[in-house]
């Protein structure tokens, strides 16, 4: 039977992609585990700064599911167990009584003010505080050539 022959990436291209998921997961565990005393996990902390930067308006259900890159129905078990834990309130919008819109309680806003200063200081240690200015802008860089919603990215 023959062998079929496959494409391979370049030392460089191995190199690079095995850094990057090593990176991420690593970093990702340890932003985790310094959630993991508050009682949050990363995708509930997602939500809970999308809220947070969407301020006292809230953000529509669909919109935080798109930006969560979530299915549906995955969102609103999420979001159903954030507002168990009454860190968010969902209400139909004023504007369109379709929809419905999330928002932050009080709780909420609290647990999100402890969370951004440990996933700051994480960040630091973990990852700015190793790159220098020139690092991050071709990090930045990088990220926006691979972001597929980019003008001219197809």
């Amino acid at each position: 039977m023959p062998v079929m022959a496959t494409d391979r990436l370049s030392e460089l291209e191995d190199q690079a992609w095995r850094g990057f998921l090593y990176t991420h997961d690593r970093i990702w565990q340890e932003i985790e585990a310094g959630l993991a005393p508050l009682n949050v996990s990363m995708a509930e902390y997602s939500v809970l700064a999308l809220l947070g930067e969407a301020g006292r308006n809230g953000m529509r259900m669909t919109e935080l599911a798109q930006r969560r890159l979530m299915t549906s129905g995955g969102f609103t078990r999420l979001a159903d167990r954030l507002e168990r834990r009454g860190l968010i309130e969902r209400r139909r919008s004023d504007h369109d009584g379709r929809v419905f819109e999330a928002f932050l309680t009080r709780d909420g806003r609290r647990l999100l003010r402890m969370a951004w200063r440990q996933q700051h200081s994480d960040l630091r240690r973990l990852f700015f505080d190793r790159l220098d200015d020139e690092h991050l802008r071709r990090l930045a860089d990088a990220w926006e050539r691979l972001d597929p919603d980019r003008p001219g990215s197809d």
